[in-house]
């Protein structure tokens, strides 16, 4: 009798892991509390997988052998602690993947910064002629790439909420950016059991292994002892610490036998030195060379809403980093800057500790343009520590009261710390929204020139 595998959640990980499952003989099926995606139903049709959706049916999920669940699926939800009652291990995609590859895997995880770093390491593998894939929270699903293609590396972009759910799984390089508050509410409110979770990347390491870590970071070097295993481990600073194997010295990036200056790279901000120095080391451990690592560095394009350039009018320039849905990230992207900043902030508040940033507001933001349904606690925390503060309730009328505050040599920055759910369908409208806004501007403003002439 085969082994009875059910898939909680019918996204793009827990389609591609019901055809893995299925091409290794496994019983299979898939329940989605919500409405299924059609691309992913008739995926599931086509090769004769059972499926529900708007219901978890318990007879049906409680029989299994195993269970994948979704990222997104608390480990409160009831379905998971019935499962849990019965003792049915719940994994997650990426532990049900990784069983079945001998590919080398690189898993990058953190607060902030993941994305950025996965695709740079990514980038530079693929641009070196290896035979790599992309996953885990970009690129597609690790599950279906694992059934239908044939790599001989995947880099992998782990959230903690996949770490949870991965036991056995050995990767050959885990990296950890930073860990700071976020997603607690899924922590009992306890940030003890966040960091745990992301120490969950050191899980089955051995001496072959690299662990690549922050060092300038307070919540990891405090927690050194949680690291499992017995990795090589790899020390990164931003902040000048020559101690670090590699290190950011206020003009270049320093490694031990290489330094390359960060005037020739494409990403600025020392958080983006962390993400760079971290893509280096970890495509080191698998070979090569300094020299072909940076060459590929130089011609890498960051994904979109990454501290993006949009555009320069009137000696302005405006950057999109509608990513930054925490304090944290808006901290790096306000340490990017020597110019004054005109920043645009707010949405859907996760609980946000402004102190964080209020020394480099006072010291660099010119003024602030609230964006959002409720401003009020931007509006309060920031009225005395900066000279000029602008609500808004709406995309155009923000942008337009950036355009007639900001001056030649000033930097226009969308960096919303909060979620953007209040206005816009996630980050990603947001930004574009904002793009299509100053591009408008932009319009404008060369019509004008025009009509001069």
């Amino acid at each position: 009798m085969s082994k009875r595998i059910v898939i909680l959640g019918a996204g793009e990980s827990g389609a591609g892991a019901a055809l893995l499952a299925k091409k290794q003989g496994y019983d299979v099926f898939v329940s989605d509390n919500g409405a299924i995606d059609p691309l992913y139903k008739s995926l599931l049709d086509e090769h004769s997988i059972m499926f529900e959706e708007k219901v978890h049916s318990e007879d049906m999920i409680l029989n299994a052998d195993e269970i994948i669940k979704s990222p997104g699926i608390p480990d409160s939800a009831k379905i998971i602690t019935q499962a849990a009652g019965k003792n049915i291990p719940v994994i997650s995609e990426i532990e049900f993947a990784a069983k079945h590859t001998d590919a080398k895997l690189i898993a990058i995880t953190g607060t902030n910064g993941k994305t950025t770093t996965t695709l740079l390491t990514y980038h530079i593998l693929k641009n070196n002629g290896l035979n790599v894939g992309l996953a885990g929270n970009v690129g597609f699903g690790f599950a279906k790439q694992v059934y239908d293609k044939s790599y001989d590396v995947y880099v992998l972009e782990i959230s903690s909420f996949q770490l949870d759910g991965m036991f056995d799984t050995r990767l050959d390089v885990g990296v950890l950016l930073n860990i700071t508050p976020d997603h607690l509410n899924r922590y009992d409110n306890d940030m003890s059991k966040y960091v745990s979770s992301k120490f969950r990347i050191t899980q089955n390491m051995d001496e072959d292994c690299r662990f690549i870590y922050n060092s300038d970071d307070e919540n990891i070097v405090n927690n050194l002892n949680q690291i499992h295993g017995k990795p090589k481990q790899v020390t990164i600073s931003a902040s000048g610490n020559d101690k670090a194997m590699a290190y950011f010295n206020g003009d270049s990036l320093v490694f031990s036998e290489f330094k390359s200056a960060v005037e020739n790279l494409p990403l600025r901000g020392p958080h983006n030195y962390l993400n760079m120095m971290s893509a280096v080391e970890a495509c080191r451990h698998l070979g090569l060379g300094y020299g072909q690592i940076f060459e590929s560095i130089r011609s890498f394009k960051n994904a979109p809403h990454r501290l993006e350039f949009v555009a320069e009018i009137n000696g302005a320039r405006y950057y999109n980093d509608s990513k930054a849905t925490n304090v944290d990230a808006v901290k790096y992207a306000l340490q990017s800057f020597d110019q004054p900043i005109i920043l645009v902030m707010g949405g859907t508040d996760k609980g946000n500790d402004y102190t964080l940033i209020e020394d480099l507001v006072k010291e660099g933001v010119k003024a602030i343009v609230a964006l959002g349904l409720d401003n009020k606690k931007i509006l309060s925390f920031f009225k005395s520590k900066v000279s000029a503060l602008y609500n808004t309730h709406g995309i155009e009328e923000a942008v337009k009261k950036c355009h007639s505050i900001a001056k030649k040599g000033d930097v226009v920055l969308l960096s919303p710390a909060c979620a953007s759910f209040d206005l816009f369908r996630n980050y990603e409208d947001r930004g574009d929204q904002f793009k299509s806004r100053v591009k408008d501007l932009q319009g404008e403003k060369d019509k004008n020139v025009m009509m001069v002439l």
